[in-house]
């Protein structure tokens, strides 16, 4: 069976003793230990200066996905003795505006996502040119560099969908419909385009109003209604799952259900047979290591990447692996 190799570049303060180890139970207990203790001393493991790191994202109310980017965001702020300020909006100008706003704060360093870079691209100039450190996360790896970004962390969105068109493929699947709920969003024009380039069968893309999930489920079921021949849904965040589920009984479908992105609901949807697989970027991830790298920036002068994405997916999760993180996934962290 077709797999992608997740390739994880981490970078790890030995004297901290406080780096992510989610491939073990023994080394999830020990980060915890170690930013309980952090905590218990008053928050920090270093004595560097109370640096402030504003993160920006395109997310809209209410997304899963961007709570467990913040968790492991904050985490690493605690643990870095940084003030972690954290705001949002979908709508790429507004967004652009929150980044300004970061600078006018003069920040000390700014994590932001480029899910819409050409309404980005001024803005995080601005920063650059401002002496402001920044690091792109999520969304926007092939604009990163040429913006001046330090690096970029998340998931390359073009391989995660030929990685869910290879599984397809394996999984015998001849027709998917893939579900686009940010019109806009270039990451999410990527996963389809992926996932069209290695699945053997046809692939629609079917955009819906992310915003409104009755809406969403209404379309879902109205596609699976008008077609039979449908035999697979890929929904491209972890929230619509669920509503892609419904979708499928509203409509009488067999289809399988299959997501990009994890949280609980999906893993436990996922050990019971409901969904068929999900694709995992690693969310808490993102969220710690950048601001963990703006840490050891303003720090040590240090970057990775080598001028190429920090990977932090994407990573295949079917019913096999799915007990294994429920448990990480039901505290919020997967």
């Amino acid at each position: 069976m077709a797999r992608f190799r997740t390739w994880v570049s981490i970078a790890v303060a030995g004297a901290l003793g406080a780096s992510l180890a989610g491939c073990s139970s023994t080394g999830g207990k020990r980060a915890e230990d170690a930013r309980k203790a952090a905590s218990v001393r008053g928050g920090a493991a270093v004595d560097t200066p109370r640096w402030t790191v504003a993160m920006i994202t395109h997310s809209g109310d209410g997304d899963t996905f961007w709570d467990i980017v913040q968790r492991g965001a904050q985490q690493a702020a605690d643990k870095d003795n940084i003030k972690f300020l954290y705001s949002h909006d979908d709508e790429g100008q507004q967004q652009a505006q929150l980044v300004d706003a970061a600078v006018d704060k003069g920040v000390d360093g700014i994590v932001v996502t480029l899910a819409k870079p050409d309404a980005m691209k001024s803005a995080v100039a601005r920063a650059v040119k401002a002496g402001i450190p920044v690091i792109t996360v999520n969304s926007g790896s092939a604009q990163s560099e040429a913006f001046g970004a330090l690096t970029h962390v998340g998931q390359d969105e073009t391989i995660a969908g030929e990685a869910v068109g290879d599984e397809l493929n394996d999984r015998g699947r001849k027709k998917a419909l893939c579900v686009l709920h940010e019109q806009g969003n270039v990451g999410h024009e990527q996963r389809c385009a992926g996932v069209a380039k290695t699945f053997d069968g046809t692939v629609q893309n079917l955009y819906v109003e992310g915003t409104d999930m009755s809406a969403v489920q209404s379309s879902v079921g109205a596609k699976l209604q008008a077609d039979r021949s449908v035999d697979a849904v890929v929904t491209l965040g972890a929230p619509y799952a669920d509503t892609a589920v419904k979708a499928r009984a509203d409509a009488g479908s067999k289809a399988e259900i299959d997501t990009f992105d994890l949280n609980a609901k999906v893993a436990a949807a996922l050990a019971d047979g409901t969904l068929g697989f999900a694709v995992d970027q690693q969310p808490y991830l993102q969220g710690y290591e950048a601001v963990d790298l703006l840490w050891l920036h303003k720090y040590n002068a240090d970057t990775l990447g080598g001028g190429r994405p920090v990977l932090t997916g994407p990573q295949i999760i079917t019913k096999d692996q799915a007990a294994e993180l429920k448990d990480y996934a039901d505290r919020g962290t997967r």
